[in-house]
């Protein structure tokens, strides 16, 4: 029994999954910290939506070791909340992770959509790959 998600192999569920790269090159947090958050977000974007069609899609005994991540970086603070508002602006269902008891947001993640429903409103951003300073 082949589930939505291995019927459409172009067009996959997709979780994204967006992190503050100032936490490691300006702030100097080591990266399990910073995977770490990136953890917490997906996570709870997950839990919160888990009744929904797509994430129980996503999540379903067949298609679980079939999971598509997409992880990028944004520069800052600002960015990542701009990010946000422009995600809740298209309807976006997403978590903002706050880092406690600082509280201040260093994750975004969404609940995993077919990858052509959202991927335009993350073309600005880079993949992950210099969140740790040299």
């Amino acid at each position: 029994m082949a589930t939505e998600a291995a019927a459409a192999p172009s067009n996959p569920f997709v979780q994204y999954v967006v992190i503050r790269k100032d936490l490691g090159q300006g702030m100097g947090w080591p990266l399990g910290s910073i995977c770490a958050q990136a953890a917490h977000a997906a996570v709870a974007a997950v839990w919160e939506h888990k009744d929904h069609p797509d994430t129980q899609a996503y999540c379903a005994p067949d298609a679980i070791d079939g999971m598509h991540k997409v992880v990028l970086e944004v520069k800052g603070e600002t960015q990542l909340v701009n990010l946000g508002k422009k995600l809740e602006e298209a309807g976006v269902a997403y978590k903002l992770w706050y880092e406690q008891p600082e509280d201040y947001p260093t994750c975004l993640a969404t609940r995993p959509y077919r990858k052509d429903e959202v991927s335009a409103l993350f073309k600005k951003c880079n993949l992950a790959k210099g969140l740790i300073a040299q």
